[in-house]
């Protein structure tokens, strides 16, 4: 009998040295392996997460010990030059009565003493923005409440040293951080997670991104624990698959991908003219891109229930992390997100700018708008509305003047600051326009005292740590009709507004005519700042301290064995 079968045209059959039995079990073990894949899949990709996690361990087990020598020699270096008494100084004294944790009758809690490693992954530190105000709060929170713990940045800022990245904080957010227990640790694959990086499906791109740059992270030191207080979600989720003992945290500004934002593609739809992808869904190429967006949306859902303490920093934020993550987070048991504002230096604004009858014979016809030259902060809009107000020649024009202060991260937003004084040129009033690039903190309070009105254009702010300064230090908003803004800061008082609100061209150039013909401008400058006292740095470190201890007492019970990994 021949070994194998013939064809219908009497030739040999292909079968690879393989007999009918094995193709049986070849074919059997194929058709299970989707099974099997389904029911060990998770313990298989944790399993090697392990034995790569363990190997990144021991790899950095030695600049782990030289970070932990040259913390103590800084430390007793830091005594013999300042003294001891700086720790009890006014500058930390602001601080330590409500960063001492929430053991009862005021005593500090059992783990004060704790001097693990907390890690905050925040790749852009040397940024000078709202974000960078929340990391270095976070960080000098985390100072006081555990003087004996570490704190490790990790930043591609690599061209900038320890010191002058302290010495920036200080001058941009006037935070004195304790140099001694701060370290830096520098990547080389930040840009990995620039947009530029990923012309086409960046959000994928951008995650794979924070991948490779978390692996970057850990190939330096694994930490005891892992916080992200940049957005980059899919980090910690390899953070957990690593290292099964480390507590991750999140901080999120701005969700990745929103509800909104799918919606925006629609052009018939709500938010259908709003965000730079604005009605994009149209055609084969707009329904592909929505498909992705809704594939990736799934795929963040699953990220985000790995997180083990996650807070964000306004309800509009919550509100769509809520709606993302929530269903997951809730079937695995997993602690609900929380709302921790960010810190905002109101009661130093209170000190710095007075706000009075006096104040006001000294305030100028000026708008300021505070925000990093990013294109979704929309300073576009900004000055096409600023030059409509202006052609309509009314009193309140007279002497009228934009300013507009904000940092420069790269060469695309030195870009955008040309274009935008090209655009002032075009329209006639760049006189009238005035660009002040990576100022420093006095200078932006000298603003504060001189202007009259403060303008935010971005579409759902995420929450406006600038907002809040203007309301604290008394100026008249106006702010897009979305996101934080408008839920969150620009509210009534009492019934009684504190600002306004505009979404077009029209209804911002129709708001700064209001704003500066109010009758009674002082009393509005005195709501606003009434509200503003609901941001203050003392709120955010207690909630920061809160989550903070939650992580610390998991990260204890984790190592000594009596929680499950």
């Amino acid at each position: 009998m021949a070994d194998t079968c013939s064809a219908p045209d009497g030739s040999k059959k292909w079968n690879f040295g393989i007999t009918p039995g094995q193709s049986i079990i070849a074919m059997s073990i194929l058709g299970f392996l989707p099974l099997f894949l389904l029911l060990t899949g998770p313990k298989l990709v944790f399993w090697v997460g392990g034995l790569m996690g363990g190997y990144l361990r021991k790899k950095t087990a030695g600049r782990r010990g030289q970070i932990l020598e040259l913390v103590e020699k800084d430390q007793k270096e830091w005594e013999e030059k300042v003294g001891k008494e700086r720790r009890d100084s006014d500058e930390w004294e602001t601080v330590d009565s409500y960063a001492v944790g929430t053991a009862k009758n005021g005593e500090k809690a059992v783990d004060a003493e704790w001097d693990g490693i907390v890690g905050f992954f925040h790749p852009f530190c040397n940024a000078g923005g709202g974000g960078e105000r929340v990391l270095w709060a976070a960080i000098r929170a985390t100072q006081k409440r555990w003087p004996k713990a570490k704190c490790i940045v990790y930043t591609g800022d690599r061209d900038v040293d320890k010191a002058a990245i302290i010495d920036r904080v200080k001058n941009r957010f006037n935070i004195a951080l304790h140099p001694p227990t701060v370290t830096f640790l520098y990547l080389t694959t930040r840009s990995w997670v620039l947009a530029s990086s990923w012309p086409h499906f960046t959000l994928a791109g951008q995650s794979i991104g924070s991948l490779v740059l978390a692996w970057d992270a850990f190939s330096l030191l694994t930490p005891d624990i892992f916080v992200d207080t940049m957005g980059y979600a899919f980090s910690l989720a390899e953070c957990k698959i690593l290292f099964h003992d480390v507590p991750t945290g999140a901080y999120v500004h701005y969700p990745t991908i929103s509800t909104d934002m799918l919606s925006s593609l629609d052009p018939t739809s709500a938010t259908g003219t709003q965000g730079v992808n604005a009605g994009k869904g149209r055609g084969a190429a707009g329904a592909g891109k929505k498909i992705y967006w809704e594939l990736f949306a799934k795929l963040y859902s699953v990220v985000g229930t790995s997180i083990d303490e996650v807070m964000t920093n306004s309800s509009w934020t919550l509100g769509h992390i809520n709606s993302l993550w929530g269903p997951w987070r809730k079937e695995y048991r997993k602690s609900s997100p929380r709302v921790v504002y960010p810190p905002v230096a109101v009661e130093e604004l209170e000190k710095e700018v007075e706000v009075s009858e006096a104040s006001e014979k000294k305030r100028e016809n000026a708008l300021l708008y505070i925000a990093q030259f990013r294109p979704e902060k929309n300073h576009h809009l900004i000055v096409d509305s600023f030059a409509k107000f202006l052609a309509t020649k009314s009193p309140a024009t007279k002497d009228a003047k934009l300013i507009l202060i904000g940092s420069v991260r790269d060469d695309s937003d030195s870009k955008r600051v040309y274009e935008l004084r090209l655009l002032a040129n075009e329209l006639k009033i760049k006189d009238r326009v005035e660009f002040h690039l990576d100022a420093s903190w006095p200078e932006i309070l000298e603003w504060l005292r001189r202007a009259s009105v403060g303008v935010n254009g971005m579409w759902n702010e995420h929450f406006g740590i600038g907002v809040v300064e203007y309301q604290a230090a008394g100026l008249i908003a106006v702010v897009h009709d979305s996101g934080g803004p408008k839920g969150d800061i620009v509210t009534e008082v009492r019934g009684e507004a504190t600002g306004f609100h505009a979404t077009t061209e029209e209804e911002f150039a129709a708001a700064f005519e209001q704003a500066l013909s109010l009758k009674d401008k002082l009393a509005m400058r005195r709501r606003a700042r009434e509200s503003a006292k609901r941001f203050t740095e003392e709120e955010f470190v207690k909630g920061w301290i809160a989550v903070m201890e939650r992580l610390v007492d998991l990260r204890i019970r984790l190592v000594k064995g009596k929680v499950g990994v």
